[in-house]
């Protein structure tokens, strides 16, 4: 049972009889005993009086997955039993699935049924649940009322929210260019057959088909283009560093943005891609998908993931990767790049994986480090200033040893990152690299 404001204004109301009939000389007590029972007695009466809850027959419908930061609308569907049914609903989602905290009307006739939007605003990937709606059912007078809770499970999966796909349909324009221009031309293993076309000056001789010179009676030169079918790995580190705050979220959120834009440019251009996500174990693993399906394979195994506050077993990380291909032709590894000294790990182990494919090493790094550098107006900004140009330093420091150790630093703010990475992939596509 529950009692409403109806009930308060009720019982107030009982202020001005006891004024009159002491006024008369009506002894108090009894009658503010008297009138409390007669308030005490309405509510009981309305109480019962009300419809039973349980008899309402919820049921759900939910959309199964919505990216991160987009409005979704829940549906609940309440049917009355052979009572009308008159209050309010509230569904019990978690904080994080953004549910108004207002409950909502219904007035249901008996043997119908009704319908109550929720309106969701995600604030976190993952699973999202509610387990139960709690209807309260109105007596007659409005004075109280039956609460129930009843059982309707749902859940929504909160995909990551690829705000860096604005930046593919430049990427594709230049992959398209790199596709049509004529091919480059380079020597060696990794490369494919394009076309024919007749010898210019300063062409590679060594490039000439004397057989298709001889059918066609003109010296005709064989051109080559990047293969299509590279394997490109891209391992995520969900380590202790991936939970540092960059920009408005953490650094993981950077990474899966960024590794999102290159998977889809990579699977655009014809090339395998494999994701691992791993700190001491795999938290998250796509291979073997190529084409459409490849990005909601991805978003879909990044939803759950979180960032543990453990140091990344880096070689067993590098292990993940040549377990996914024995050949990778780039591997992306999207971690921390912060300090030489927590990142000796990561630095003893790269030389083993350079030495089997290229590998860029992509770092989300904090949007205000410069701007609070230059600050010089107190005594408090110096301090932060030596504390921000300390850090630059450090970062600086280990791109140069990542550089040392055979690999290529990438780093940038999290909404430069995947950009950044995007473009350096490109390059090596028009280098005929990859």
């Amino acid at each position: 049972m529950f009692l409403t404001g109806r009930t308060a204004l009720l019982v107030g109301l009982g202020v001005v009889p006891l004024v009159l009939l002491a006024g008369a000389g009506w002894p108090a007590w009894p009658v503010t005993l008297g009138w409390l029972a007669l308030c005490v007695a309405l509510v009981a009466v309305d109480a019962a009086s009300a419809a039973d809850p349980a008899t309402l027959a919820v049921q759900r419908v939910l959309p199964s997955r919505v990216r991160l930061g987009e409005p979704v609308a829940g549906e609940l569907w309440l049917r009355a039993g052979r009572r009308r049914v008159r209050g309010m609903v509230r569904d019990a989602w978690q904080p994080t699935a953004g549910a108004p905290l207002a409950r909502a009307a219904i007035d249901i006739p008996a043997g119908e049924r009704r319908l109550v939007r929720v309106p969701l605003l995600p604030r976190r990937r993952g699973a999202l649940r509610s387990g139960f709606v709690v209807v309260r059912a109105l007596g007659p007078l409005g004075l109280a009322g039956r609460q129930r809770r009843i059982d309707a499970p749902g859940s929504i999966r909160v995909l990551p929210p690829f705000a860096s796909r604005k930046h593919l349909p430049s990427r594709l324009a230049r992959l398209r260019e790199l596709d049509g221009n004529t091919s480059i031309q380079v020597r060696g293993q990794g490369t494919e057959f394009d076309s024919l076309r007749e010898y210019v000056r300063g062409d590679d001789v060594r490039a000439i088909d004397w057989r298709a010179t001889a059918r066609a009676g003109s010296t005709m030169l064989r051109t080559w283009r990047p293969e299509r079918d590279r394997h490109v790995v891209i391992l995520i580190d969900t380590g202790r560093t991936s939970a540092a705050r960059v920009g408005d979220g953490v650094r993981l959120d950077a990474s899966m943005e960024a590794a999102l834009l290159l998977a889809a440019l990579a699977t655009r251009a014809g090339d395998h891609v494999h994701l691992v996500m791993f700190d001491r174990a795999v938290r998250a693993r796509v291979t073997g998908i190529d084409g459409a399906a490849l990005l909601p394979a991805l978003v879909d195994a990044m939803a759950a993931v979180e960032p543990q506050l453990i140091d990344t077993d880096w070689d067993a990380a590098f292990a993940q990767v040549r377990a996914l291909t024995s050949r990778p032709s780039l591997v992306v590894v999207l971690t921390a790049q912060d300090a030489a000294e927590s990142a000796r790990g990561l630095l003893g182990s790269l030389p083993g994986l350079t030495r089997r494919a290229h590998v860029l090493l992509g770092s989300a790094t904090d949007t205000a480090l410069h701007e609070i550098a230059a600050l010089r107006g107190s005594a408090d900004e110096v301090y932060r200033a030596a504390a921000a140009e300390r850090t630059l330093r450090d970062a600086a420091r280990l791109s140069a040893a990542v550089g040392r150790a055979g690999a290529e630093a990438v780093t940038g703010t999290p909404e430069d990152l995947p950009p950044r990475i995007a473009d350096r992939y490109l390059a090596l596509k028009a280098a005929g690299r990859l």
